[in-house]
């Protein structure tokens, strides 16, 4: 890749660390309620502090999501959520905010549309890039290709059970960001926050990582607070889920906003 190709997700970071702060990541599965909503949502999250948006793709199959988001995911896809409906909700979200808006996905949804035609409809819809749980850096040339002619951001995932070997390789494969897994498991609000989560981004920026951002299990202001005090920044999914859930895009952006008060822009502002 050529240096004068930025970073979406790595300028959406670099400026809420210009201003003292943590960034601010929220997750919405694309389609849930229905693909208007999940744009409405994802806007009223731009609006209320969040700097990037992640849409996840509701999947079949989703290893990695808890409770709650199989939920959502699995009424999007009996509402007949299709995944080329993905790019719609990015281009409406970037079409009306300044916010790095990621998709989230398994890889075999990538894999049958094409990694290359998935990659090209990703970027002309104004995406930033992929976040993906279950490639390897191991097994992704072909996104390597895809996603260096299209200028995407890579996001792959290191967990506290990575060892140094893997967590400098998944480093130098990623680019905008490291996704910091804080818990082994799946994804859902805890009470707490793992004490792994400290030590794996330490590990991560030690292993080269410029930007380091931590989910699972963030689920208050609280949370954000304590993890932006050594990340670069904080993902919040299963709660806004729930917002939305219970509460529609309204219940979504006072959630957001509530969340934004942990990462530090008060103090920034003093």
């Amino acid at each position: 890749m050529t240096e004068q190709m930025t970073s979406k997700s790595a300028a959406a970071i670099d400026r809420a660390k210009a201003q003292g702060r943590a960034a601010l990541i929220g997750y919405l599965p694309a389609g849930y309620p229905d693909v208007q909503s999940s744009i409405d949502a994802g806007i009223a999250m731009a609006r209320n502090g969040a700097d990037l948006i992640e849409i996840g793709i509701p999947y079949s199959d989703p290893v990695m999501d808890g409770s709650v988001i199989q939920a959502a995911t699995t009424e999007a896809i009996a509402n007949g959520f299709r995944v080329a409906s993905v790019f719609d909700v990015v281009a409406g979200i970037t079409a009306a905010t300044d916010a790095a808006v990621l998709v989230m996905t398994y890889w075999n949804p990538v894999m049958r549309m094409g990694v290359d035609e998935f990659s090209r409809r990703l970027a002309e819809a104004g995406g930033a890039g992929l976040i993906t749980p279950d490639l390897i850096p191991d097994e992704a040339a072909e996104w390597f290709a895809a996603s260096d002619k299209y200028g995407l951001d890579r996001v792959f995932l290191v967990a506290p059970s990575s060892t140094p070997e893997r967590l400098a390789m998944t480093v130098e494969a990623s680019r905008g960001f490291v996704y910091a897994v804080s818990i082994m498991g799946v994804t859902g609000t805890r009470q707490s926050v793992s004490s792994s989560a400290e030590k794996l981004v330490a590990d991560t920026h030690a292993a080269g990582a410029e930007r380091v951002c931590v989910g699972l299990g963030v689920s208050n202001a609280d949370h954000v607070r304590e993890i932006a005090a050594y990340a670069d920044g904080v993902i919040v999914g299963t709660a806004l889920v729930a917002a939305i859930r219970d509460g529609g895009v309204d219940a979504v952006a006072q959630l957001t906003k509530n969340l934004s008060a942990g990462l530090g822009r008060a103090t920034a502002q003093a």
